[in-house]
């Protein structure tokens, strides 16, 4: 068995909860065309639509209109966003470039809302090589007003590795927090500002009933499902910076981003406090990439 979805040249990644044999957590990546309007009803969902190589992208929600500053890619620069609740009907337009429909089953509606990015908190995490970048979107800590919907971004520079140590969150074997995860990958090419065809990563995932357990081959634009397991790391070769948005959902009763280590490995995070951070990080912000000398 393997959850790895490919990226199929020439066209956008999706997933819908029927598809990936779930019930809550969802993606529609859309490629923007000059004069070409995407018209989305989220008749079971909320939404958040997270820029990711487009800039001054126009969307509506019910016929209320808002403006996306953008970016140029994932790597140049930390973007603002949009919440949209259940029920609404939205239309999407802007010049050429990639734009996230990241959804979540939900029942709750809660107000539109628009997060500029410099609103967006950036997180440095771990240490050594194991340090990352995390742009905490729509996680429980940086936005209240939505039902089940989790959203982030990590920033993995080259040689390190993220998702590390593994952890899981699905409800089995005394994990009591359970979340649907998508992985969606972009890698870079030396200081590229958005993904480029020949990157590449690993990533592992494993189960606790050891139905699965493979180390895959990442390449860009390529999508990871994650309905139980644990995964880590996701590692990003030299010179190959790695970026995933995450999208998380699933039957909790509070919005969460818990999880559960792999216990082996837990004692990784105390090793951390006799470490550095990589100095390359954070690699953005809101005002584009960070320059550390």
């Amino acid at each position: 068995m393997s959850w790895h979805r490919p990226a199929v040249a020439g066209s956008d990644a999706s997933v819908t909860p029927e598809e990936a044999g779930w019930a809550y957590s969802g993606l529609d990546v859309r490629t923007l065309q000059p004069g070409v309007t995407v018209e989305i009803e989220l008749t079971q969902d909320e939404a958040v639509i997270v820029p990711l190589s487009a800039r001054n992208i126009g969307v509506t929600v019910d016929g209320e209109p808002y403006l996306l500053e953008g970016r140029d890619g994932v790597f140049a620069a930390v973007s603002d966003w949009l919440y949209a609740p259940v029920g609404s009907k939205l239309t999407i337009s802007g010049a050429s470039g990639e734009v996230a429909v990241c959804t979540a089953r939900a029942s709750e509606r809660f107000p539109v809302a628009h997060v500029r990015a410099e609103d967006v908190p950036v997180e440095v995490r771990g240490a050594g090589r194991a340090t990352r970048q995390i742009a905490n979107i729509a996680t429980p800590g940086s936005f209240s007003a939505a039902h089940r919907i989790n959203v982030c971004e990590v920033i993995t520079p080259g040689g390190n590795w993220s998702s590390w140590p593994p952890h899981r969150h699905d409800g089995l074997d005394g994990c009591t927090v359970n979340n649907e995860e998508i992985y969606y990958f972009r890698i870079g090419r030396g200081d590229s500002a958005h993904g480029e065809p020949d990157g590449q990563g690993l990533f592992h995932v494993y189960s606790v009933d050891g139905s699965v357990d493979e180390t895959v081959t990442l390449h860009d634009g390529d999508v990871y499902l994650v309905p139980h397991g644990y995964h880590g790391p996701s590692v990003a070769p030299p010179e190959y910076p790695m970026y995933f948005l995450n999208v998380l959902a699933g039957p909790n009763e509070d919005r969460t981003m818990a999880f559960c280590d792999d216990a082996t490995h837990h004692w990784i995070r105390e090793a951390w406090e006799g470490q550095e951070p990589d100095p390359r990080l954070p690699l953005t912000s809101a005002h584009g990439r960070v320059i550390n000398v």
